[in-house]
């Protein structure tokens, strides 16, 4: 039984992931930042005990630091960490540079950045340095996107923040393998969660789900599924892995 973290585990790859977790019998600690009917809803349907609920905002480093340890005393330590949660692409917050103003830009790349790239790198820290203080073995794993290698056009920050995500993860594999902490990265394409549910069942559907050969987008359960991997003790040779986990709908050499 191991203690895993979960951020932005109220809905979407979040809550399938924690769910995953806990069917496992392991303890899960579902982070949110806003939504806290969402987040208890998750942890009323997980199976098993000992599970909690830890709030705050990844963009605050004051805030991460209080994430991990609320996380360590109510899990009695965090032995798996799921960088899930991030500032997620909508039209809201669509900053293509050829539109959108110098202010808009800098306001969304700013937010972006911070929860999307340095709220992981922080989180993975906190997370990591207790780990090594205890001198137990690890996981982390980051959850990534195909929009960090096929591009995002209307949310290059994304793209951006969710590229240099892979990037932490192969330098923190490097860096960590020595105290027995494996880091990883799941990449997925569009995936079917509650947040952009009108866009698959709307007019976009179709265009959706023939990005991918198989004729459809992917499920959170699929990314859990992966996650669980990446996050067993048979996958420890796959520290520094990016896998890529969108039907074929875009292949990289």
């Amino acid at each position: 039984m191991r203690g895993v973290l979960v951020t932005g585990a109220s809905r979407g790859i979040g809550r399938a992931v924690a769910h995953a977790f806990a069917a496992r019998g392991d303890r899960v600690a579902v982070h949110y930042a806003s939504s806290r009917a969402g987040a208890e809803e998750t942890l009323a349907a997980l199976p098993g005990e000992g599970h909690l609920l830890v709030d705050g905002d990844l963009g605050d480093p004051t805030a991460v630091r209080r994430i991990a340890e609320t996380a360590d005393a109510g899990l009695g330590g965090v032995d798996v960490l799921v960088n899930n949660a991030a500032v997620a692409t909508a039209e809201t917050n669509a900053h293509h540079p050829a539109e959108a103003s110098y202010d808009d830009w800098q306001q969304v790349w700013r937010r972006m950045v911070d929860v999307n790239l340095l709220g992981a790198a922080n989180l993975s820290h906190c997370v990591a340095r207790r780990l090594i203080a205890r001198g137990a073995p690890g996981r982390i794993v980051h959850i990534g996107s195909r929009g960090a290698f096929r591009g995002e056009p209307d949310h290059p920050a994304y793209g951006a923040s969710k590229a240099a995500l892979h990037a932490l993860g192969q330098s923190l594999a490097v860096a960590l393998a020595p105290h027995g902490i494996s880091v990883t990265s799941v990449a997925p394409g569009f995936t079917a969660t509650d947040r952009v549910a009108e866009r698959i069942t709307g007019p976009s559907g179709p265009a959706l789900r023939a990005q991918s050969p198989f004729g459809r987008v992917g499920t959170p359960e699929e990314v859990a599924a992966a996650v669980l991997y990446l996050a067993s003790p048979e996958a420890t040779w796959a520290s520094g892995t990016v896998l890529d986990l969108n039907g074929a709908s875009h292949l990289r050499l």
